[in-house]
Formats: structure tokens, C-alpha cells, sequence
């Protein structure tokens, strides 16, 4: 079983002004996936606080998996993908672009996303949109490539090939 934290990004839901709906249906998501979430916080759309609370989960806890919630679009405040950019080793540009590739079959302002994955350590990072609708349709789009993914950064050497 791998663990996992679960950053919800929102000025909002920081001052107790707006329920977090997405970090408890990631958390359910993940559960059906054997995933534990070990850590949940919720921090203001500020690029210091977000990356901080990357590094901490990842260089401290030690996590398997960290997940972003909220923050991944064009608005003034949405800065995840920057703080989240600030602390990667290694960027996994093909996971985002399922996420919206995917999205884009529903609603074309996945376009519009700048969520990204990567690597910090053994970690690994990725942004989710703020809307637990957004949030679950893009965790589903990378879900099945999420263990593998965790356990080759974990550095298991056997062969990616997959079975035809």
C-alpha cells in the first residue's frame, strides 16, 4: 500500500469561508485504489505556503504521492503549478496532458489548465483542478499509471514492458 497527502489550495477554504468537497473525494478515490492518505492541509493560493507544504510532505514525511487541489487555472491566484514547478527534480509532462486531454472531452476549458506532475525525491507530485467533479474525472485520467509510476521512482528495476 502506498500513502499519500492531499494539498486543497484555496484562500477560501483557508479561512473556513467554503467546505473543502475535493480533498475528501480524492482521499475516497484513493482508498479504492490502495492508496492511504496520510496527510490533508488546506492552504491559501500563495506560492511560499503551497511550496512549503510540498517540500514538507515530500523531504519530511516522506509521502508516496502528494496531490494539489485547486489553483490550476489562469485566474491572478491560481499558483499552484508555479510553486509546484519551484520544487520539482523531474517534471512528467505526459501525465498533465492526459489529465487534459482527457477533460477536453467534456469541457474545452481543460485548455486552459496549467497543472503539472513530477518528481520530488521519491515523491510524487500532481495537480488536480479545485472542483471535486474536475478533481476526480483528472485523478481517474492518471490513476492506472500511479503505482507504477511511484514504484519506479521508488527505484524497482524491473522491465515497464506491458502485456499485449
Amino acid at each position: 500500500m502506498f500513502n499519500a497527502a492531499i494539498i486543497t489550495v484555496s484562500d477560501k477554504g483557508s479561512q473556513g469561508k467554503r467546505q473543502d468537497l475535493s480533498g475528501p473525494a480524492i482521499a475516497e478515490m484513493l482508498a479504492g485504489a490502495a492508496i492511504e492518505v496520510k496527510h490533508t492541509l488546506i492552504t491559501p493560493d500563495e506560492i511560499d505556503r503551497i511550496r512549503k507544504a510540498i517540500i514538507q510532505f515530500a523531504d519530511v514525511e516522506k509521502m508516496d504521492l502528494i496531490l494539489t487541489t485547486g489553483g490550476t487555472g489562469v485566474s491572478p491566484r491560481d499558483l499552484t503549478p508555479d510553486a509546484t514547478l519551484k520544487v520539482l527534480d523531474k517534471e512528467i509532462p505526459g501525465m498533465a496532458e492526459v489529465m487534459r486531454i482527457t477533460s477536453m472531452k467534456i469541457t474545452p476549458h481543460a485548455m486552459i489548465s496549467r497543472a503539472v506532475a513530477g518528481i520530488r525525491g521519491h515523491s510524487l507530485i500532481i495537480n488536480l483542478p479545485g472542483s471535486p467533479k474536475g478533481a476526480m474525472e483528472n485523478l481517474a485520467a492518471v490513476l492506472p499509471a500511479i503505482p507504477h509510476a511511484i514504484e519506479k521512482i521508488k527505484g524497482d528495476d524491473r522491465d515497464c514492458a506491458v502485456s499485449p
